[in-house]
């Protein structure tokens, strides 16, 4: 997919995914702004870590609790494969790892469908669910996920690329400069569940509402950052209001002074997971055979709270719901948008 302005992106339809962003740096210099691999082959390999790199993640993106998921009276064992837990609806066999079908596509837009049976992965329903990708002349890919079951059930999409906008991914990210709209958080333990608790953002590391090279503010004494060796967390986004989210205003954003990309994040949902490659710097040869090191990327995953299911049938306050029941029809919204900052205005 392409548009007049120097932005090119690459998909496929093995996961729904963002192969590569090119957009045009500071110099004019067009550059591939997300990380991945080479060649199908590697993708296909679930024993890479990460094999999510610019999937489409479903039926539940981020992790519920024990793998157990409880709705309309009755209780469903998930496909654990997380520590216990079920992590982007079950990992190696969850839709970041299937084939979807091609339903509509022109030059600069392409719509991914999936059709999930019931019981897949122990969730219930079955579901029909569309991944809409549209690159737009002002230099945003465009997402749009839509769903529908016969079954109540849980859906949660995002998508999962892991950005770089240095333009050399062969070196730490962390000098990226990163903002997040956000006054609130929510508390993770050991193995990454929420523990149910809406913290304050206040004098703690997690305060992005002023951009901040992420080098600075990390903390390894901050229990948060200490546990995820970086950040892998939620921010309830200051965007999101009485149920409704605001996607024209930013909620995120990425900026690299190298390149001078910036990258512009929208959603209408309530949280967006950041997560900084925490888990990167495997030694395993990737896109051009770079070998990633850690904190490489930053991923931006629009989302329901994690462990939705459980806090809500658990009555914890404030938590949003991904519930999804027949009749019903599953909207979420995420934009990334890109642009020079000597053009544009930093958040």
């Amino acid at each position: 997919l392409k548009n007049a302005n120097g932005m090119e992106v690459c998909l496929t339809n093995y996961g729904g995914r963002v192969v590569s962003i090119s957009v045009p740096d500071k110099d004019g210099k067009p550059t591939d702004v997300v990380l991945g691999y080479d060649n199908i082959h590697q993708y296909a390999d679930t024993l890479n870590s990460p094999s999510d790199y610019g999937s489409s993640v479903g039926r539940y993106a981020n992790r519920i609790k024990d793998a157990k998921l409880s709705l309309a009276g009755s209780t469903y064992q998930l496909k654990a494969n997380d520590n216990g837990n079920c992590l982007h609806g079950g990992g190696a066999t969850g839709w970041l790892n299937q084939v979807y079908d091609i339903t509509e596509k022109n030059d600069s837009s392409v719509t991914f469908t999936i059709n999930a049976k019931d019981g897949e992965n122990g969730f219930p329903g079955n579901v029909t669910a569309t991944a809409k990708y549209t690159v737009k002349s002002d230099n945003t890919l465009d997402i749009e996920f839509g769903a529908t079951t016969d079954k109540e059930t849980v859906v949660n999409m995002t998508n999962h690329s892991y950005f770089n906008l240095n333009g050399d991914p062969s070196k730490e990210g962390f000098d990226q400069v990163m903002y997040i709209n956000a006054d609130k958080f929510t508390p993770a333990d050991s193995l990454y569940i929420p523990t149910g608790e809406i913290k304050s953002v206040d004098g703690t590391p997690m305060d992005f509402r002023k951009p901040a090279e992420i080098g600075k503010k990390v903390d390894y004494n901050f229990d948060q950052i200490k546990n995820a060796t970086g950040y892998d967390h939620n921010w309830c986004l200051n965007t999101y209001k009485n149920g409704k989210g605001d996607d024209k205003t930013v909620c995120a954003s990425l900026y690299s002074p190298k390149s001078g990309i910036l990258l512009e994040v929208f959603t209408n949902e309530p949280g967006i997971q950041v997560y900084t490659g925490n888990f990167q710097g495997t030694g395993i040869a990737c896109k051009h055979g770079i070998k990633y090191p850690k904190h490489v990327s930053v991923c931006f995953e629009s989302q329901k709270y994690p462990d939705s299911p459980t806090k809500i049938a658990q009555g914890v306050k404030d938590w949003t719901d991904a519930t999804l029941k027949p009749g019903e029809k599953y909207y979420s919204h995420l934009a990334y948008k890109f642009s020079v900052k000597s053009k544009r205005k930093l958040v």
